[in-house]
Parts: C-alpha cells; sequence; structure tokens
C-alpha cells in the first residue's frame, strides 16, 4: 500500500473578520494534510477568521487567485 499522506498543497481562502470591508487573503499548506482545518489554532490564519473556500491541489490556488483578486 501507498503512503495515506497526499502530497498536494491545502489551499484556504478566507476573510480575516466578520465585517464587509474585511481583507480576503489565501493560505497555502504545503506540508499539511486535511485535518489543518480542525485544529483549533491556524498557523497564519486568525482565530476570528471566516472560511470562504478550501481545497486540496495546486489548480484551487489558481483558480481563487484569479476569483478574489488576490
Amino acid at each position: 500500500m501507498g503512503s495515506p499522506y497526499i502530497k498536494a498543497p491545502v489551499v484556504l481562502v478566507f476573510k480575516t473578520s466578520n465585517r464587509s470591508n474585511a481583507k480576503t487573503k489565501i493560505k497555502v499548506f504545503k506540508n499539511k494534510n486535511v485535518d489543518v482545518v480542525n485544529e483549533n489554532k491556524m498557523p497564519g490564519v486568525p482565530e476570528k477568521a471566516i472560511i470562504l473556500e478550501l481545497g486540496v491541489g495546486s489548480k484551487f490556488e489558481e483558480v481563487w487567485r484569479k476569483k478574489y483578486k488576490l
């Protein structure tokens, strides 16, 4: 059997708060698995952050950078 760890990056798009003018940001975890979202404190993401998108794969990073103009 192969390794259960997939080497694809986990891409997270979030807003820094629930305000309408909050900044939208993208964070790419290259050394984490999908379980990074289940953690209480994610490195580089504030605790008040609103998660907009989450995906596994580098294609998501390209598409969401265009969609959110990041």
